[in-house]
């Protein structure tokens, strides 16, 4: 992409001088740039689309990483700090980072960088290379399989991110480089991607929206083994992979019917502020726990997750099966989110939100 670094007038932008990374914690009174995350009393510049941030509103994009190219894109906006920090780990926090640590190579790589951090962060793909680039970077996070030394993951999760971030920002040029040269990071997942977009194709698994309530059922065949898909950070089990899942469709409740197996799902895109459009507000899952708890006769408990996570989920937990028949099951969720009040708003600063 020749033009990747240029605004829309078409000039060069003049780029910042590049800060350096720097462990969140250490930071201290030391001026500094966030990225795709919350800001502390010595931030003098915010690039980030977490709840109630401080990003100027002209740069917000859907994701932290395009949010900085609009930065780099907007001399204007330019801030002078010698470091650049984040108080978690994952694709979209690295890539934002990479971009303001190295903007000539990012600039580079703008549109796979772009494609890679919805993926990272919403699910979504344009391009399996950002897929797989993603499905990379989660293997090198990986314990387990990663090419990192080992001490990379000792201690805590603070001090396993203020590890990974050095060792990844020195890595990703060469994942960016020679993506087929790393195939054994990311062709496990590829493949279980592939086989997912399959299975879609076929018409084996189907869904259905309701854009009226953000919704999507997506009807999965009986028969279809659970398999392991990797997703902020984390190891998780499900029918088809997120990566596909997320790709076919836009709604963000997703309620997932294998037999008389449900999980509804809120996806990520309403934890954070998206500038492209709003979601439906995330709604309390609790109350519909309880309300399924007093019509469920398999063993088990309907458990709900609070809406302040990721990735929130409704499920029957001691049990796979149960024993509410589907109708009366999606009766009584589209009953409940016509009513729901929003427990959850990314865009109000007096609001639930965090940074």
């Amino acid at each position: 992409m020749a033009n990747a670094g240029l605004p829309a007038g078409g000039a060069p932008a003049a780029l910042p001088e590049p800060p350096r990374f720097r462990a969140y914690r250490e930071l201290g009174p030391r001026p500094n740039i966030i990225v795709d995350g919350a800001p502390l009393a010595s931030t003098v510049l915010t690039l980030s689309h977490w709840p109630n941030n401080r990003t100027p509103e002209a740069l917000k994009r859907d994701t932290s990483t395009e949010t900085v190219y609009a930065y780099l894109d907007a001399p204007r906006y330019h801030r002078s700090a010698p470091w650049v920090s984040n108080n978690h780990f994952d694709e979209d926090g690295l890539f934002s980072m990479f971009a303001l640590c190295d903007p000539e190579t990012a600039l580079t790589h703008r549109e796979l960088l772009t494609d890679a951090s919805r993926a990272g962060d919403f699910g979504v793909f344009a391009s399996r290379e950002a897929a797989r680039l993603c499905f990379a970077v989660e293997g090198c996070a990986d314990p387990d399989r990663s090419p990192l030394p080992a001490a990379t993951f000792a201690g805590c999760e603070r001090q396993r991110t203020a590890r990974l971030y050095p060792a990844m920002l020195d890595r990703l040029p060469r994942l960016l480089a020679d993506l087929p040269g790393h195939r054994a990071l990311w062709e496990e997942q590829d493949r279980f991607l592939a086989d997912s977009l399959a299975v879609l194709a076929a018409g084996e698994a189907q869904i259905e929206e309701l854009p009226e309530l953000d919704l999507a059922l997506v009807w999965l065949p009986e028969e279809q083994p659970l398999r392991t898909a990797r997703r902020y950070l984390r190891a998780e089990s499900c029918a088809l992979h997120p990566y596909a899942l997320n790709t076919a469709t836009a709604r963000t409740r997703l309620l997932l019917i294998q037999g008389q197996r449900y999980e509804l799902q809120l996806r990520y895109e309403g934890w954070v502020q998206l500038a492209s459009r709003r979601p439906a507000p995330r709604v309390a899952l609790e109350p519909l726990a309880a309300r399924l708890n007093e019509r469920e006769r398999a063993p088990g408990d309907w458990r709900a997750e609070p809406v302040s996570e990721v990735l929130p989920r409704l499920y029957l937990d001691g049990t796979s099966q149960s024993s509410l028949a589907s109708g009366p099951f999606i009766d009584l969720l589209l009953d409940y989110l016509r009513s729901a009040p929003p427990a959850w708003d990314p865009y109000d600063c007096a609001g639930s939100g965090s940074g």
